[in-house]
């Protein structure tokens, strides 16, 4: 069956997880980074084809599943005239999750590329929702394709050891991240009330959460307009039926009505090929509903971090507060410790020398932990600026393109209409 993701070193990419990466690291990253230095100037990537396999799932049941086939050949050997043959491994859809939400994991300041739909959503009633269908797997293999390109041109997720792994090495497997994934992406799933969040995030947040119900809704009119088209352009096989059939008593306007009905049979035909196409406009769009849930995911993790040091300042306040009482005798709110005072008397000196000892100790670790989380919180705020914007960046772009296209495509496909109708005027005029 399809190889495992692999990795030189499993203990440092734990911590790498465990500790959300570096994210100074990576901020000099983004500032090291020169053209031409991402995987994808070294590197080229495609997804070659699909194949349905059968065999065993992990509880011993037979199960068919698909597996895609990845194909790379070095950019310099290409370069310099040589065609090598490409180096090829399969994997499975599964395993393009596993690379993600490592991915999600490690790097949780960047916009992650999504995956393509596991299963068909906004579809028209005679597209197949079944994930089985050979149209629905060829566009996923385009849609893994895309996400693999997306990746290797990023300038921090594509310089990833796991990430050359996966594309290159049969062997080794991303198992030991899934605990640690798991943990922190439900942790990003938890909702945290935050006191001083940075506005630009929870303005990116408000945005991803409009952007998906924009995506959304433009693909749900689409379905419907595409569900209708169908109705209208294979309702004009009537009228070719019709000419054909009334050709047959006709003398002298026979050859023109039989001429118009083929007319309008090609037409009616080719709804299926403009429907075709336009899945691929639908898929670009479908793209970037599923950006926004990355989107957001940079928006939760810095309420998670911000979160994280609001609640270790407070516990900071809250020790020192417990300093002083203990140091001066004077207790400033109501505590049961208080209570406990006044009923059975002040504890014996070696006792609170000895709290004080372990408080002087817990507010030296609590000051240190704000310190490393304010360090997190701010690195964070940073790369995930930067890398929100080179993702606005991308989405006006590609967006743009994508709605210009399928305008065009609009445009041909009336064009294309007009002909038609045409043609049968010139049949009509030589009745």
């Amino acid at each position: 069956m399809s190889g495992q993701v692999g990795t030189a070193n499993p203990k440092l990419h734990e911590k790498k997880c465990v500790s959300s990466f570096s994210l100074l690291t990576c901020s000099v990253m983004f500032q090291m980074v020169e053209e031409g230095s991402t995987l994808l100037r070294r590197m080229e990537i495609s997804v070659a084809e699909a194949e349905k396999r059968s065999g065993k799932n992990s509880v011993n049941m037979q199960e068919t599943f698909t597996v895609y086939l990845i194909e790379t050949r070095p950019m310099d050997a290409i370069a310099e005239g040589r065609n090598p043959a490409p180096d090829s491994l399969w994997r499975r859809y599964s395993e393009f999750e596993l690379l993600r939400n490592y991915l999600l994991v490690t790097y949780p300041f960047i916009v992650v590329p999504p995956l393509p739909e596991k299963r068909a959503e906004f579809v028209w009633h005679k597209l197949s929702a079944d994930n089985m269908d050979p149209d629905f797997v060829e566009r996923r293999r385009v849609g893994l394709e895309n996400f693999l390109l997306r990746v290797a041109s990023h300038p921090i997720l594509s310089n990833d050891k796991i990430l050359y792994h996966f594309l290159t090495e049969v062997g080794g497997s991303l198992s030991f991240q899934s605990r640690t994934a798991d943990s922190r992406l439900r942790a990003l799933s938890a909702t945290f009330r935050v006191r001083n969040p940075d506005k630009r995030f929870v303005d990116m947040k408000h945005y991803s959460d409009e952007l998906q119900s924009h995506t959304s809704q433009l693909l749900r009119a689409r379905a419907r307009v595409a569900d209708r088209l169908y109705g209208v352009y294979k309702v004009h096989g009537n009228y070719g039926r019709v000419f054909s059939e009334w050709s047959a008593i006709e003398k002298e306007m026979g050859d023109g009505l039989q001429s118009a009905g083929h007319h309008m049979d090609a037409y009616a035909a080719s709804i299926d090929d403009i429907l075709e196409e336009e899945e691929h406009y639908a898929d670009q769009l479908k793209e970037y509903l599923f950006y926004a849930e990355a989107l957001r995911a940079v928006c939760r993790k810095h309420e998670l971090t911000q979160f994280e040091l609001e609640m270790a300042t407070q516990d900071l306040v809250s020790k020192k507060q417990q300093r002083e009482e203990l140091a001066t005798g004077i207790v400033r709110t109501f505590s049961f410790k208080g209570m406990t005072n006044k009923l059975f008397g002040q504890e014996a000196p070696e006792q609170r020398e000895a709290r004080l000892k372990l408080l002087e100790e817990l507010i030296a670790e609590g000051e240190e932990s704000v310190k490393e989380k304010t360090a997190e919180c701010e690195e964070h705020v940073e790369g995930g600026w930067v890398d929100m914007q080179r993702f606005k960046e991308q989405k006006d772009k590609d967006l743009r393109e994508a709605l210009i296209n399928y305008a065009i495509m609009q445009i041909s496909m009336c064009k294309k209409g007009i002909q038609v109708w045409s043609n049968a005027k010139e049949c009509f005029l030589k009745m």
